[in-house]
């Protein structure tokens, strides 16, 4: 006959949980005789472990018996994970199911146990970020669950400075995957760690800065990825200013991104604007008497080429810089900012008002297939130039009113004639 403690009366009996947890090790979580053989059976777990709050482990409850029993079973789901971390060489796929569900533990066991395990968990996923031999999809769940790891320990003040001290450890095997020749999914899950470290941790970034700076800005300009990774770079770079958090910090960023980008469009819209627009964005955004640099980021401001896979990459940057943009003008930042307003209203103005015909006040000339090119390429400028503008007006919120009205007509002259 079963005994009261064998009873479950619900599905919210405490009881239940480390008999849940047991199942899970027994029947699913891989080991050295239960083979991995479907990721969706790892969805299935992380979903049980969640659903359930299994690993949550209160210290409060009427039965010391169940308290033991939990803290037992969660000790064991830790070993089994720790074991399984280990199998790297021999069985990637069951190293890459632990390092996932260890991730999952850093975000949902409880404080006590989070606090007094976070750093051997951390060495341990650490390990495989840092190894040439790990295979790609390994790396990525490592990126992916020490994110995860960090993210849990910004929410603890009282370890501030040993998270700092542990997230600074993550810089440099990021930046060596950045400056790899690495798949989309590695570089995916190496940004999203180094964006998790400068929103938790930014004073981590002091020291690499620049190093960052550059790693994001080469692989914008390359132009050789995906949109979705393009914009995640461009989404770490409007983040960057924050490792420093002051206003000098922002303002030189965004400085440099409006320079590269006017001097970009400059080189694009050869024959299609006015030969001032250059002049104009410099004066706007170079203090009087200062020369504005002839590179940023190893990249000449104007330069003249002919080639088309070149333009495209640079149209590209164009776009990914501007949502870089966006994101800085609607980002939360610990100090107040100069805005430089009236440079981000002329860079839209001047991506709008081109509409692919040729300016007649210019003396250059461009051939057929040049302007065709520029001209299928102008509604995708054109959509981040009004998403520039929304983050604007978003972002600031005194703007004077001949400012709005300057630049609704020019839109709207924009649009007159390229309806015509």
């Amino acid at each position: 006959m079963a005994t009261s403690e064998m009873v479950i009366k619900d599905m919210y009996d405490v009881g239940l949980k480390p008999r849940m947890i047991r199942t899970l090790l027994k029947e699913d979580v891989p080991d050295d005789t239960i083979p991995f053989d479907s990721p969706s059976k790892l969805s299935r777990i992380i979903f049980c472990i969640q659903s359930h709050k299994l690993l949550s482990e209160p210290s409060i409850t009427d039965n010391n018996k169940q308290i033991e029993r939990w803290k037992s079973s969660v000790d064991d789901w830790v070993a089994r994970l720790l074991s399984l971390i280990s199998k790297t060489t021999t069985t990637p796929d069951k190293c890459w199911a632990g390092i996932c569900l260890l991730g999952v533990t850093c975000q949902e066991c409880n404080a006590d146990r989070f606090l007094g395990s976070y750093a051997a968990w951390f060495d341990k996923m650490l390990t495989h970020i840092q190894s040439r031999g790990d295979s790609q999809f390994v790396k990525v769940a490592a990126c992916t669950s020490i994110s995860d790891l960090i993210t849990r320990l910004a929410g603890f003040p009282n370890v501030k400075k040993e998270g700092t001290s542990l997230a600074g450890k993550v810089i440099q095997p990021v930046l060596k995957l950045l400056s790899e020749d690495s798949s989309e999914a590695v570089l995916e899950g190496a940004i999203h760690l180094l964006c998790t470290v400068i929103s938790s941790f930014p004073a981590t970034l002091q020291r690499h800065h620049e190093s960052v700076e550059a790693a994001i800005t080469s692989k914008i300009f390359s132009g050789k990825f995906s949109i979705n990774l393009m914009k995640k770079l461009a989404h770490c770079l409007a983040l960057l200013p924050k490792s420093k958090g002051d206003e000098d910090s922002w303002i030189s960023a965004m400085r440099k991104v409006l320079l590269l980008v006017n001097g970009y469009l400059t080189e694009i819209f050869t024959g299609l604007e006015e030969e001032t627009k250059w002049d104009e964005a410099v004066r706007l955004l170079v203090p009087p008497g200062e020369v504005p640099p002839p590179s940023l980021w190893g990249q000449k401001l104007l330069e003249d080429t002919s080639d088309k896979e070149r333009k495209r990459s640079k149209l590209c940057s164009i776009s990914m810089f501007m949502l870089s943009c966006c994101e800085m003008l609607t980002n939360s930042y610990p100090v107040q900012v100069s805005v430089p307003v009236r440079s981000l209203l002329a860079l839209v103005e001047r991506v709008l008002m081109v509409n692919g015909s040729l300016s007649p006040t210019t003396s250059s000339f461009l051939i057929l297939a040049e302007q065709e090119f520029i001209c299928s390429e102008l509604p995708v400028l054109h959509s981040y130039a009004l998403e520039l503008l929304a983050s604007v007006i978003k972002g600031i919120r005194r703007f004077g009113k001949p400012m709005y009205c300057s630049l609704w007509a020019s839109y709207n002259l924009a649009m007159d004639v390229e309806d015509f």
